[in-house]
């Protein structure tokens, strides 16, 4: 019986059902080949690549991904439809070993990446600076990590945070290539001034030629580490609120759509243009807690983030409030 005598087989709902459970036993039970099905049944491989994909659109076919770790991938695939992310990674865990779950997650992410990228942008922080511990050393052998935003403290935080890139460059055997600036400067025009050295912008060029971004996203509070670093002071995080700032990507402060909120602060901010994280082709935020809701979703709704590694109810979060 040739395929085309076949076809008016695929309009009765019931013979088509029947179809559809039996090129789905043979191709996912018995281990047919889609060829090997179009012989048996008589059908062209088209028509039993599209039975295949009904069988598991209309639930004829249920296939569960069981993951053997924390991960819940039901969210990171809600996730990626929702925000339109290239991957998510979320861990269902308790919030004492939030940091380290994530970290440790998103940092083997890193280093399975393929192709592995000779030049890697990273921001500082507390995070990232968690991150470090957990990459696999020579993940990436003579690899550049250069450091999309300045990172010099106007006063010490105890526990360095602002060394990242050369954690990042040290566990790879690679080289770190610093912005050795400060974060957020006193006037426009000392940032201006400072972006037309030879030296700063061929670092700045390099981190807008990353094809990776790897950053956290920072709460607004007392306990942000711009405020502990001495960039941000309480007033001005009062003014921030006041405009509707939701938290910092490597210091640039944004409102829930996405936009700087004091303009006047971001003309003085030195590092990587956020909208310059929208043509990476990983970019990587890392962050967990409550704390830090409101940042992740403006950040994933703006288009910033392309790869989020997070717990699962900041996952939740994001779809109840997205939905909402």
């Amino acid at each position: 019986m040739s395929a085309e005598s076949l076809s008016p087989r695929l309009v009765g709902d019931s013979q088509r059902d029947d179809l559809m459970v039996q090129v789905a036993k043979l191709y996912y039970e018995l281990e047919k080949t889609q060829s090997d099905i179009s012989k048996e049944t008589g059908l062209t491989r088209w028509q039993v690549s599209r039975l295949l994909r009904e069988a598991r659109d209309c639930g004829v076919v249920r296939i569960d991904i069981v993951a053997h770790s924390a991960r819940v991938p039901a969210l990171e695939v809600a996730l990626q439809k929702r925000f339109g992310l290239r991957e998510a990674l979320v861990l269902e865990v308790e919030d004492d070993d939030a940091l380290n779950v994530v970290t440790q997650a998103a940092a083997h992410y890193l280093c399975n990446l393929q192709p592995m990228p000779a030049l890697i942008g990273v921001s500082w922080g507390r995070t990232l600076t968690k991150m470090a511990q957990w990459l696999v050393p020579r993940w990436n052998e003579g690899v550049n990590v250069v450091l999309l935003n300045g990172a010099i403290n106007t006063r010490s935080v105890g526990e360095p945070s602002h060394n990242v890139a050369e954690r990042f460059a040290q566990a790879a055997r690679g080289q770190a290539t610093l912005l050795p600036v400060p974060a957020i400067l006193g006037h426009a025009h000392t940032r201006e001034a400072l972006e037309q050295d030879p030296v700063i912008a061929q670092v700045m060029r390099l981190g807008e030629q990353a094809p990776v971004a790897c950053f956290s996203l920072g709460e607004l509070s007392d306990h942000s580490v711009l405020m502990e670093s001495g960039y941000i002071d309480r007033p001005l995080l009062q003014e921030l609120e006041r405009l509707g700032a939701v938290g910092d990507i490597m210091g640039r402060f944004i409102g829930m759509d996405g936009e700087p909120v004091l303009p006047e602060l971001d003309a003085r901010t030195l590092g990587l243009r956020l909208s310059a994280l929208r043509d990476k082709a990983w970019s990587i935020a890392v962050c967990v807690g409550a704390h830090k809701h409101r940042i992740v979703h403006a950040s994933v709704k703006a288009g910033y983030v392309n790869v989020l590694a997070t717990d699962a109810g900041t996952a939740r979060y994001l779809l109840e409030q997205d939905h909402e």
